[in-house]
């Protein structure tokens, strides 16, 4: 954790009829921290305590230095140098897309008309500013509400389930602006999520909220990979991988991904060889086999050694976490591939990958 003049301490506590929630957190000062869990667990009720718009919170907050909140006083939510985006756009139906990021410019004092510029250009909304929006698609009015927010030049961003009132179309339009502000942005976003593609798509760092309070945090990679927290996740078990372009195998269209444990094969990739790219497994995409096959059309079969295996929801199935070279990587075998092949912690074995996604 950076030192305490840097970074984001969340010491806050409040109650509602029938909830509380409790939270004691130190997270990263850049990048985005996802706050995951299901619905009633205080995801929005924390982001709002940040915003100054739960009067009853206690405690402290304090986001890179800048203390909003202590035991002697909490600053307005005026006061809070925040960007605040929730489900629904919320737009000014009268003002055209400009008015609307012009508004938001006004209101924030040493906003600086270059990054309103770059704001523009980072969501691609160009094109749009003299629409109303009534004309705007869905994931366009969120890309214009994301705009508005940072045209402010916040030292914090909260994204509160951005996508959730959009259809699969429409997310899949605006998520790779999201990966933008995840790459782009030199100040924290704190994204509130209980869909599991959505975090391992944009997440650093996550924070699994329940009833109130979390239960685990740390960096998304081995929050991910740990076994003891799959029941938050259901069936969507997944693991994410840090990959860079090795070399492109243009006979076959093919690039091949380098990462920590090994190499993966994907479809020809536009980007130059050294580019970063983020990959998504998911467990029911991993089998497991004793010996290396020659004769497989699975592409991608790497060595592995069994480091642990738990159960999972349904009795038929299990979770093997796979030590790939370092890196871990999740399998979901039945019950019965597990005693059959006889696998135990510190087997070797191949784990045959059929699908990799690619997140950017």
């Amino acid at each position: 954790m950076p030192p305490s003049d840097r970074g984001l301490e969340l010491k806050i506590a409040l109650t509602h009829p029938g909830f509380a929630l409790a939270v004691d957190l130190e997270l990263p000062g850049h990048g985005v921290s996802a706050l995951f869990g299901p619905s009633g667990s205080g995801k929005t009720t924390l982001l709002r305590a940040i915003a100054g718009l739960e009067k009853n919170a206690r405690g402290h907050i304090r986001i890179n230095g800048e203390c909003w909140q202590d035991g002697k006083g909490s600053l307005p939510t005026h006061r809070r140098a925040l960007g605040y985006v929730f489900q629904e756009a919320n737009l000014f139906e009268h003002l055209s897309v400009r008015g609307n990021l012009e508004f938001g410019f006004r209101r924030a004092s040493g906003a600086r008309r270059d990054r309103f510029e770059r704001t523009v250009e980072l969501l691609d909304i160009g094109p749009m500013l003299a629409r109303r929006p009534a004309t705007l698609s869905g994931g366009e009015k969120q890309r214009v509400a994301i705009a508005r927010a940072l045209v402010t030049e916040p030292r914090l961003l909260l994204l509160d389930e951005p996508l959730a009132a959009l259809d699969a179309a429409r997310k899949r339009d605006i998520l790779p602006y999201l990966e933008r502000l995840h790459t782009e942005l030199d100040i924290p976003v704190l994204y509130v999520s209980h869909a599991p593609d959505e975090v391992a798509q944009l997440a650093d760092h996550l924070v699994l909220l329940q009833d109130g309070a979390v239960i685990a945090h740390g960096p998304l990679r081995e929050m991910l990979a740990r076994l003891d927290l799959n029941e938050a996740f259901g069936d969507e078990h997944t693991v994410v991988l840090e990959t860079r372009i090795g070399r492109h195998e243009d006979d076959d269209h093919l690039s091949r991904l380098d990462f920590a444990g090994g190499n993966i094969l994907v479809a020809r990739r536009p980007e130059s060889p050294g580019h970063g790219l983020r990959c998504r497994i998911d467990a029911r995409d991993v089998s497991l086999t004793l010996h290396a096959s020659e004769d497989s059309s699975i592409l991608n079969i790497l060595p592995a050694i069994v480091d642990a295996i738990a159960d999972t929801r349904n009795p038929a199935n299990v979770l093997v976490r796979l030590d790939v070279g370092g890196t871990p990587l999740l399998a979901r075998i039945t019950r019965r591939s597990l005693h059959r092949l006889g696998l135990a912690p510190g087997t070797r074995v191949w784990a045959q990958i059929k699908s990799v996604a690619l997140l950017g």
